[in-house]
């Protein structure tokens, strides 16, 4: 009789809290394919699909963001420009977003050893502060190199702050950080894995890479600290990826995402910034774009979007994994459809072999509408790129995939002036001239395994 009761309670329980679940879900802004996918899990197995998104479910925490604050980026005025990227520009403008920026200075990080190189010298030069975010920090030869040279500008009185996201870096814990805290620097870890239940989600990750040096250089992009990123020397199976540093008044923003994802992580109040960038030499145009919990919308994402519909002669678009929503695929299909040179660049084989499979389906819909694909053979492609048309040119930490633009917290920098955009389509074009082109067919076996991952995909 005992047991009855007891099963009888455990399937009412589970009942109320898969409806609670559900009802939650359905709640948030979720493409459709998310959205049932969690409502068959749920539906058809509550007791392992609640407990999953309780983990893994949440988007745009409310609770959460109140506590962490949201951006304070907005700033009045924005420059004139060319008639397509306005309307990306019109679409951010309905959010606390940073304008658009002219004066600043864009150098490009094109290799490895030049990500390196800048990375150093930013470090060894700061003469105030250096404030470090990154996903992940390697406990390799790189990573030490990095953390002795903090160490070093910390024992010598720079304020050294280092946020590292909790999941991307959980090998790398506080003792390998030792010397960097005896000697003053400090260390904050972003969203622990190990929290009190319903205090935060596994799912949200902190993906934004970001080193600013006085509050008046940045060095962003797609880059982590470790071996495969970046080096002093070439080494064999290093990842293409590409950076830049800038300097000037767009700095700022950079400044005040770091400074509310350590607010956050610390539990502090942000600090106020100490001076305004100083001006640089150049006229580079630009926009910093955060997207995440802590934004309103889908920034990232919505910008992406907008240029399938805005672009008139190419959109190319870099990334080593390919997972978009059914609307982003449609605007991609249809560009192509209507005569825009659609390039989709991604690495012959990622470092996740689930994201390929998930991938196939999507290329080989853009490929079948007149778009092409183009598959990196040098190794690891882990750039984040996109160029649309003369008008603008992107570079980041958002992959394409519904993971980095509507659940991480990421961050982009958008380039409107011709010389930033030339350059970028130049190292597209580089990295694109030895890839090969398109995706073959596959057999029974292969389609229905990708079919059963491109199910799987948006719980993910």
């Amino acid at each position: 009789m005992f047991f009855w009761v007891l099963s009888e309670i455990a399937v009412v329980a589970g009942f109320v809290f898969a409806a609670a679940a559900i009802a939650h879900m359905v709640r948030q802004r979720r493409s459709p394919q998310s959205a049932l996918a969690w409502l068959l899990v749920m539906v058809l197995l509550p007791y392992v699909g609640v407990p999953l998104y309780l983990i893994l479910g949440g988007r745009k925490m409310r609770r959460i963001a109140i506590t962490k604050g949201p951006l304070q980026l907005q700033r009045d005025g924005d420059p004139l420009t060319p008639r397509e990227a306005a309307r990306v520009q019109r679409i951010l403008a309905t959010y606390d977003l940073p304008s658009v920026t002219v004066g600043n200075r864009v150098d490009l990080c094109r290799t490895g050893e030049e990500s390196y190189q800048a990375l150093v010298t930013l470090i060894d030069e700061a003469r105030d502060s250096l404030f470090i975010t990154m996903f992940i920090l390697q406990k390799d030869d790189v990573g030490r190199e990095i953390r002795d040279h903090l160490t070093r500008r910390a024992a010598e009185g720079v304020d050294v702050r280092l946020l590292l996201d909790d999941w991307g870096s959980f090998r790398t814990r506080r003792q390998f950080l030792t010397p960097l805290l005896e000697a003053g620097g400090q260390v904050a870890y972003f969203m622990p894995l190990l929290h009190r239940p319903f205090a935060a989600r596994t799912n949200l990750r902190n993906h934004r890479k970001i080193v600013i040096a006085d509050e008046q250089l940045v060095l962003s992009g797609g880059i982590n600290i470790g071996q495969e990123y970046l080096g002093p020397t070439p080494r064999r199976g290093r990842w293409t990826d590409l950076a830049f540093v800038l300097e000037g008044p767009a700095t700022r923003f950079y400044r005040d995402v770091f400074m509310s994802d350590w607010a956050f992580a610390r539990g502090v109040e942000p600090a106020d910034p100490s001076e305004d960038p100083r001006a640089a030499p150049s006229d580079a145009v630009v926009q910093v774009v955060p997207s995440g919990p802590d934004v309103p919308g889908d920034a990232l994402y919505e910008v992406v979007l907008s240029t399938t519909f805005a672009a008139e002669a190419r959109l190319w678009i870099v990334t080593p994994y390919f997972v978009p929503d059914d609307a982003l695929l449609q605007g991609l299909t249809l560009a192509a459809r209507r005569g825009v040179d659609v390039r989709i660049i991604m690495p012959e084989r990622s470092n996740h072999r689930i994201t390929d499979w998930a991938r196939g389906g999507y290329l080989r819909e853009i490929q079948e509408a007149g778009g092409a694909v183009l598959l990196y053979t040098g190794g690891m492609l882990h750039a984040k790129v996109l160029v649309m048309d003369e008008q603008l040119a992107m570079v980041g930490s958002a992959n394409m995939d519904m993971r980095s633009l509507f659940l991480n917290y990421e961050v982009g920098m958008l380039m409107y002036s011709p010389g930033e955009i030339d350059a970028v389509a130049r190292w597209v074009e580089n990295v694109a001239a030895p890839a090969r082109q398109g995706v073959p067919p596959v057999g029974v076996i292969r389609d229905f395994g990708e079919s059963v991952v491109r199910m799987v995909a948006p719980l993910l």
